[in-house]
């Protein structure tokens, strides 16, 4: 699948020549690197393995968050604090991507990523101690954050007549990627001695894999040229566009609230479901199961809800239907959480799939290279730190209560405004129209 994407991307890339001014055409030859067809393919590679590892640092904990816990003597409200430190570093280290992308490549900033990725999964699990851990942690999630960021505007630059296609390819990697360490996880610890060190070790080999297919997009003259036909490894500079005041933007800050809110949805289950369904009595690795059920739910719709959504003037339907799947999943999780787990951990899964919607409307609601650079970095940043108070928050209710009915009440409740804010990000709007910065005065 990957290969007959990435020949018609080719091809799209190549009907833009004719549109080229003759000008610009004359400062590259043909023949550069991002003119060839292997690059665009390379690339489809590389964007594929990097959503591979957007995930596994988080779900890998999650399946082995009790034993972590108990390694490290964590009380229930640290535990909470683990949850909330990736939506922490996501906002505080995703805000920094543009900026990093326009002086290095966006190319170098995601093979970068990677390396961290690696780094921080191998020694987190031996540094000994929390605050090690956590630190260990924020390494990995540095490289997921700038990743995250970055991936939107990639697919906008090389494949702007695929955005819903691409972005569907890659929220299906991240998807499966998600799936397959939160189920693989406790297996795999199982297999190595029963040693939750190296169940969370072993996850560094697939960033070290995904680092290969970047190192052609970190040359410096690939972030310096144009390929032959008008595509660029890198988002625009502020040579290309003046900056957009994104703030004035009712759309950005929908599409923001909206980020966040299922963002405080997603971690809180990455982080605490398997949980959940341990306390309810259902096996550890039946839960690990069940995690995986809700995260491999986003493989299939991951790729078919961006293919719709740029289908439709209006994204607001999609957004309504996911959160009442969302609903429906916690009132069960609440009512019967062992006797319609599979049903459960189905819904949840369907209700997650807001993420991939939220990517494609990025993606959307942006005219130009530019703006969706801006956007994506607005939204992700604003709407991690909007979800930083969801994980820890449920951490406390859960060890001050003693059961899972308060955290569980938040959960759902969360899912109301998720839904309003769904429908006003998913209007036929863009943030050039709603944030045009000044005209100079002359």
């Amino acid at each position: 699948m990957m290969v007959r994407m990435a020949r018609e991307e080719t091809r799209t890339l190549t009907s833009t020549t004719v549109r080229t001014p003759a000008p610009h055409a004359a400062r590259t030859a043909p023949g550069t690197p991002a003119a060839r067809p292997w690059r665009t393919r390379l690339l489809v590679i590389g964007i594929v393995l990097a959503a591979l590892n957007l995930r596994p640092a988080i779900t890998s904990l999650g399946a082995l968050l009790e034993e972590v816990r108990d390694g490290l003597g964590m009380s229930g409200s640290v535990a909470g604090l683990l949850t909330s430190v990736p939506p922490l570093c996501f906002a505080v280290f995703g805000v920094t991507a543009p900026r990093l992308a326009r002086r290095f490549g966006a190319g170098a900033v995601v093979c970068a990523g990677m390396v961290a990725i690696g780094a921080g999964l191998l020694i987190r699990p031996y540094v000994g101690g929390t605050a090690a851990f956590l630190a260990a942690s924020a390494l990995a999630l540095m490289g997921i954050a700038v990743s995250n960021v970055l991936m939107p505007v990639i697919v906008k630059r090389w494949f702007p007549d695929r955005v819903g296609s691409m972005t569907g390819l890659y929220s299906m990697a991240l998807a499966l990627g998600t799936a397959t360490a939160a189920a693989a996880t406790v297996p795999l610890t199982g297999a190595l001695g029963g040693n939750w060190q190296s169940g969370l070790a072993v996850w560094a080999a697939l960033a070290v894999a995904a680092v290969l297919p970047w190192v052609p997009f970190v040359r410096g003259r690939d972030r310096q040229r144009d390929g032959a036909h008008g595509a660029r490894t890198e988002p625009v500079t502020p040579a290309d566009a003046p900056p957009l005041r994104i703030t004035r933007s009712r759309t950005a800050w929908a599409l923001a609230v909206f980020f966040g809110l299922q963002a405080t949805a997603a971690y809180i289950t990455m982080g605490w479901m398997a949980q959940i369904f341990r306390d309810a009595g259902v096996p550890a690795g039946t839960a690990g199961l069940l995690l995986a059920v809700t995260m491999v739910m986003g493989v299939p719709l991951a790729f078919v809800i961006p293919r719709l959504a740029t289908r439709l003037p209006h994204q607001g339907p999609i957004a309504l239907a996911l959160g009442v799947s969302g609903l429906v999943g916690y009132a069960g999780l609440y009512l019967a959480p062992a006797a319609g787990a599979w049903v459960w951990a189905v819904l949840l899964g369907i209700a997650n799939c807001a993420f991939p919607l939220a990517l494609t409307m990025v993606g959307m609601r942006a005219r130009t290279g530019a703006g969706v650079a801006q956007l994506s970095a607005f939204a992700q940043s604003t709407g991690y730190l909007i979800s930083i108070p969801g994980p820890l928050l449920v951490g406390v209710l859960y060890q001050h209560s003693g059961g899972w009915g308060l955290p569980i009440a938040l959960m759902a409740a969360l899912m109301i405004p998720q839904m309003a804010v769904g429908v006003l990000a998913g209007r036929p709007r863009t943030v050039e129209d709603e944030s045009q910065p000044p005209t100079p005065s002359h």
